[in-house]
């Protein structure tokens, strides 16, 4: 297949050799057929995201109403103690998947979820903290 908008075409030249020339090709848009329409994914993922949303709730509760919790949780992160840090979050009962990042300014909490394998939703919360 060429990928080119014109396509060599050759003619005889009267000095008796052939001598290219380009001729244009007119491409004419055709749509694809599309796939059958199957829900069935997206309603498991929307309920997969409402179970990541619940242990956001639990996390964002715990840190509005525990000064004693933001203390711990911001002394592990400034001693740049991942390991820690994902456990403290872990024992408010958290059940995801989680990845945390944390620089000097905030706090980013990355839930997700998986179906049959395959990552399906993720919530992601950025918190300040300076």
């Amino acid at each position: 297949m060429n990928f080119y908008p014109y396509q060599p075409r050759y003619y005889q030249h009267p000095g008796n050799y052939l001598q290219s020339y380009y001729q244009p090709v007119y491409w004419q848009w055709q749509p694809r057929p599309m796939q059958p329409v199957d829900g069935s994914v997206l309603s498991q993922s929307a309920n997969q995201t409402k179970k990541l949303m619940k242990d956001a709730s639990k996390v964002l509760d715990k840190l509005a109403q525990s000064k004693e919790f933001n203390a711990k949780l911001m002394a592990e992160a400034q001693a740049s103690h991942k390991a820690e840090v994902e456990k403290l979050i872990r024992s408010i009962g958290v059940t995801s998947d989680l990845a945390v990042r944390y620089t000097p300014d905030g706090l980013r909490i990355q839930f997700s979820s998986a179906i049959e394998g395959y990552d399906c939703c993720k919530l992601t919360i950025s918190l300040r903290w300076k």
